[in-house]
C-alpha cells in the first residue's frame, strides 16, 4: 500500500547524500546572510543618527559618543529593566527619570565639553558624551 505522507514523496527524500548536504549548506548560508543584513541595517541606522545611544544589557552603547555642538542625543532603553540617563555634574545638566522598555530621553548638547553620565538605578552603568 502506498503511503499518503507528504514527507515520503517530497523531493528532498529522493536527493543523493551530496545534494542533501549541498542543500543544507545553502540553507545555512542563507541564514548567515540574513544575519549579516540585520547587523548592517543596525550599523546604517547608527550612522544615520549620530546622536543615538542604546541601553542594552545594562550598558550604554556607545559608552563614549563624540558629537558636534548642537547635536541632539537620544537614548533608547532596550532592556526589560528601567534605567535613567543622569548627568554626573553638580548641578545636573540633564536627568531623564526612569525609562521603561523602549522609553526614550533626548537632550541637545549646545556647548563643547565632556559630559559624563550614569544610570541612577544601576550606578555601575556609565557613559560619556564628548561635544566638540
Amino acid at each position: 500500500m502506498k503511503s499518503s505522507s507528504l514527507f515520503s514523496s517530497s523531493p528532498s527524500s529522493r536527493l543523493s547524500p551530496h545534494a542533501a548536504q549541498r542543500r543544507t549548506l545553502l540553507a545555512g548560508l542563507a541564514v548567515a546572510a540574513t544575519g549579516m543584513l540585520v547587523v548592517a541595517g543596525r550599523a546604517e541606522a547608527a550612522a544615520a543618527d549620530p546622536g543615538a545611544v542604546h541601553i542594552e544589557n545594562f550598558t550604554f552603547s556607545p559608552a563614549t559618543l563624540t558629537i558636534k555642538a548642537g547635536t541632539r542625543v537620544t537614548w533608547t532603553n532596550r532592556d526589560d529593566e528601567p534605567h535613567t540617563v543622569t548627568s554626573s555634574s553638580n548641578p545636573r545638566t540633564f536627568a531623564s527619570g526612569a525609562l521603561d522598555t523602549d522609553g526614550t530621553f533626548a537632550f541637545t548638547f549646545d556647548k563643547p565639553g565632556t559630559y559624563p553620565y550614569y544610570c541612577a538605578i544601576h550606578p555601575h552603568m556609565t557613559g560619556v558624551i564628548v561635544v566638540k
